[in-house]
């Protein structure tokens, strides 16, 4: 299998929500997003809940990605396999995520680490077990570095079976792919891998 692996820019955004809409969850996974929450203030999503008043969320959730797609802070990969999107990482310097992020998750860290974190995969359930994380996540560290980047941190979540919200990559990705522990809390790892 020949896959392509792509960053997010504007002219890719119809790939995006073509892979989002079509290929991401055809598993019947219970949730559907397009991964925007990541880049959103608790503030932000507030207004994007109250302005919904019985709005479609889906349709809200997309609107929010286009304009973060657009403005450049929605970042990550797009793996293409025979010219379709099959997989996503969301991946960004750290300085670009929300000292206050709606997930409660904080990824952030100040300008002058020169830190990237990789915060999400989604790969379609017929190409998973592939390699299009790997490739992924290969993409994001060889780029990270051409870009003067001193770290890229993972943060998996150890679990016994899969979990059809944990879109964070499995611990042994990040192992495999050369990074290593440094943390762990409430079965939430930190793997950095040192550029």
């Amino acid at each position: 299998m020949n896959i392509t692996i792509k960053p997010l820019t504007p002219e890719l955004s119809a790939d995006y929500f073509d892979f989002f809409e079509n290929r991401a969850f055809t598993d019947n996974s219970p949730y559907r997003c397009y991964c925007q929450m990541y880049q959103m203030t608790k503030a932000q999503a507030k207004a994007a809940l109250d302005n919904a008043d019985g709005a479609d969320m889906g349709g809200i959730s997309k609107k929010i990605a286009e304009q973060q797609i657009e403005s450049g802070i929605l970042r990550g990969y797009l793996a293409f396999v025979d010219g379709i999107a099959v997989g996503w990482c969301n991946t960004n310097d750290k300085a670009n995520f929300p000292v206050e992020p709606c997930t409660g998750e904080s990824f952030y860290a100040p300008p002058e680490k020169r830190e990237k974190a990789v915060v999400c995969f989604e790969i379609a359930p017929k190409h998973r077990g592939r390699g299009v994380a790997t490739a992924l996540l290969h993409q994001a560290i060889f780029d990270a570095k051409t870009e003067g980047y001193i770290a890229v941190e993972g943060f998996p979540v150890v679990r016994d079976e899969r979990y059809e919200w944990d879109c964070t990559g499995p611990f042994r990705l990040y192992e495999k792919t050369g990074f290593s522990k440094v943390s762990e809390k409430d079965g939430r790892i930190i793997m950095r891998k040192e550029l």
